[in-house]
This record gives structure tokens, sequence and C-alpha cells, in this order.
């Protein structure tokens, strides 16, 4: 069964950073393309990156770009986020997907950028 857990999520000021973290024990991580997307509430999910398990350039969102740096470690089995500069409209829930038949989510980290 694909489990996915999120961690790393909290409250920060703008300008601060957060990483966060995307964990999947239980299928063949170094095989699977993995994302990161974004919730604000009242709004549709959002993709905010992804990362090939071909070794591909990453796709960032137009908002990401500059700011986030996704990666992972296959060994680990875990995908990152780390979030620089961080702005209160970044405020959102986070999810990781792994690109596995017709998608699996993780439960959610929510990330809240506030002075």
């Amino acid at each position: 069964q694909v489990q996915l857990a999120e961690s790393g999520g909290g409250l920060v000021q703008p300008g601060e950073s957060l990483t966060l973290a995307c964990t999947g024990p239980r299928f063949t991580f170094s095989n699977v393309y993995m994302s990161w997307y974004r919730q604000v509430s009242g709004k549709q999910r959002e993709l905010v990156a992804g990362i090939s398990e071909t070794g591909a350039p990453p796709y960032y969102a137009d908002f990401a770009k500059g700011r986030f740096t996704i990666s992972r470690d296959n060994a680990k089995k875990t995908m990152y986020l780390q979030m620089n500069s961080l702005k209160p409209e970044d405020t959102a829930v986070y999810f990781c997907r792994a690109s596995i038949g017709s998608g699996y989510w993780g439960q959610r980290t929510q990330v809240t950028v506030s002075s």
C-alpha cells in the first residue's frame, strides 16, 4: 500500500525559510515521479514543483521559481521542498504526491507565513 507522510510545516515570518519532507517507505520510491502541491483555503489545489525519477530537470510553478527547491534522496525514500523567502501568500496546506497509477497523496502539512 502506498503511504506518504509529510513533515516540516509550521508558522514562520515573511522572508524566513522552511523545508518540507515527504517520505514514502512502502513503494519503489526511486522509480516514481514525485511532486508537491498546495491548496489555499477556498482555492483549487495547485502544483508547486515536481521531480522526475529519471534525473530530468525539476518543474517549478512560476511562483516557486527562484525561491523553492525540490529534491529527493532515493536512499532515504524522501522528497524535500526547500522554501526560501516565504511570503504570506505561500500560506497553504501542502501535499506531496506520488505518480503511481492515478496518484497517491500524503495527508498534508500546514505552512503559515505571517508576521
